[in-house]
């Protein structure tokens, strides 16, 4: 027979372990199932590893440059295998916080592959052998994988994904890194930090397309001062690997080949959402392998919900988080709680951050998204250089522009380029939820001397009120 929930969450990633957790504090029976770690790949192979990876490229970078700060500092190396472990210690410290926030809620969990054999019904192959699960609800939250090139599909040795360059087995001397997407700009900045000679090749016309133009454009001119090369609007063509390295042949904008030769090479062209052979093709619609949802993660069949990497982006890990919590609150107030209240999830107002060196930030509309979608917009602009902390921390290097609908003043969209930008977008988020407009954020008093006053001096430079530049 059955084991009986109220609620199942396949997959434990950052969407489907804080699923499971909300559901819990709604008094739901939950289980969750997840075949390998506790915590998916953000935790154990993605979001919190790599920042680990990061900061060592960082202090790396700062104890290089001491001299700057009117410090010493002699025969500065980087023991590669070191960074790696700590690294994998941060995320194994992560998984068991995950473990024990599962039994602080009481959840279930079950250890295995699972397989819908309806939209309330799994089985899971595991551990325990074969188990019989169901459930009133089902969420799926099976996330992504790093998706490969046809010609050339990652070995682990000379040709990555994102989870090969986690734990590299040797230093690269020279790589490649094709895409410029969040994860292949921030290995490109790792590894380049670390001392390998880096090339970037990017399809489209400029690095990290997503963002606004302004900001690709700075950061582009930034990552070349610090020695990346990049190539946009070129393709990378075929891969030959061997023992010794790779070469690549590149084409560029301009139809001109050119072999080029690599120790190893980062594949960071995009995901592929997990969605096949778990018995979903029956039970869901799904657009390109990603599962079609409403705006709580409700599918087309009743009891069965998603969310996460395998339903339609932004892909990423807070997304997924408060998507988790969405449909948790809408199963519970569907089970009869009426004092649970969801609200469907704004997807206008969810900031992307990059960890690259130096940082980006977004959140909202860019300039050309605004316009596109009819707005006559006032932009403003303000450069790390004129902020006395930029100064004094030595990180004068960046911008912070942000785009208001000049009929009404309503924010439309904040771009930052530069130190912790990634900690400070999420001032413009709150801003944009609570539906502010330019007069709030102007009558805000921001403190002195901090980062944020940048904020502040954008605004104002919309409306030709700048005060420090």
């Amino acid at each position: 027979m059955a084991e009986q929930y109220d609620v199942i969450v396949l997959g434990s990633g950052p969407g489907g372990y804080v699923a499971a957790i909300r559901c819990a504090q709604l008094g739901l029976r939950t289980a969750i199932v997840e075949r390998e770690l506790l915590g998916g790949i953000c935790l154990n192979w993605g979001c919190i590893p790599t920042k680990a990876l990061l900061r060592s490229a960082e202090i790396y970078h700062y104890m290089q440059h001491a001299k700057d700060y009117g410090l010493a500092a002699q025969a500065i190396s980087a023991d590669l295998a070191a960074v790696v472990e700590r690294s994998r210690g941060v995320a194994r410290q992560l998984n068991q916080g995950v473990t024990h926030l599962m039994k602080k809620n009481r959840i279930a969990v079950h250890k295995g592959e699972g397989t819908l054999t309806g939209p309330t019904t799994l089985t899971v192959k595991g551990e325990k052998g074969e188990e019989h699960l169901s459930a009133s609800h089902v969420i799926v939250a099976t996330g992504a994988r790093a998706r490969d090139l046809p010609f050339a599909p990652a070995d682990g040795k000379r040709v990555w994904t994102y989870r090969h360059a986690m734990t590299p087995p040797e230093m690269p001397g020279k790589l490649l890194v094709i895409g410029s997407g969040a994860i292949g700009i921030e290995f490109a900045s790792f590894y380049n930090d670390m001392g390998a000679e880096v090339t970037v090749v990017e399809m489209l016309d400029r690095i990290v397309p997503v963002e606004d133009a302004d900001i690709s454009a700075f950061l582009h001119k930034a990552l070349v001062k610090q020695g990346i090369a990049i190539r946009t609007g070129a393709g990378v063509e075929a891969l030959e690997v061997s023992d010794k390295g790779v070469s690549a042949t590149i084409k560029d904008r301009d139809g001109t080949l050119a072999t080029m030769q690599f120790s190893h090479v980062i594949v960071a062209i995009g995901i592929v959402p997990n969605t096949e052979n778990i018995g979903l093709d029956a039970l869901v619609e799904m657009d390109r392998g990603f599962i079609r949802i409403d705006p709580y993660g409700r599918t087309k069949a009743k009891g069965l919900w998603a969310i996460g990497d395998c339903t339609p982006g932004p892909w990423l890990a807070h997304k997924a988080s408060h998507e988790g919590v969405t449909a948790a609150e809408a199963i519970a107030q569907e089970l009869g709680k009426a004092d649970v209240h969801p609200h469907p999830l704004d997807r206008n107002a969810i900031p992307g951050c990059t960890y690259c060196r130096p940082q980006i930030a977004s959140v909202g509309l860019t300039e050309a998204k605004a316009k596109e979608a009819g707005h006559e917009v006032r932009t403003g602009t303000f450069p790390f250089i004129g902020n006395g902390k930029a100064i004094a921390l030595g990180e004068a290097e960046g911008i912070v522009k942000t785009v208001f609908d000049a009929r009404t003043g309503e924010l439309l969209g904040a771009h930052m380029c530069g130190a912790e930008v990634t900690e400070l977008i999420q001032g413009y988020t709150i801003g944009k939820v609570l539906e502010t407009t330019e007069v709030e954020l102007m009558q805000t008093v921001f403190p002195h001397p901090t980062l944020s006053e940048m904020m502040h001096e954008s605004v104002l430079a919309a409306y030709g009120r700048a005060l420090h530049i």
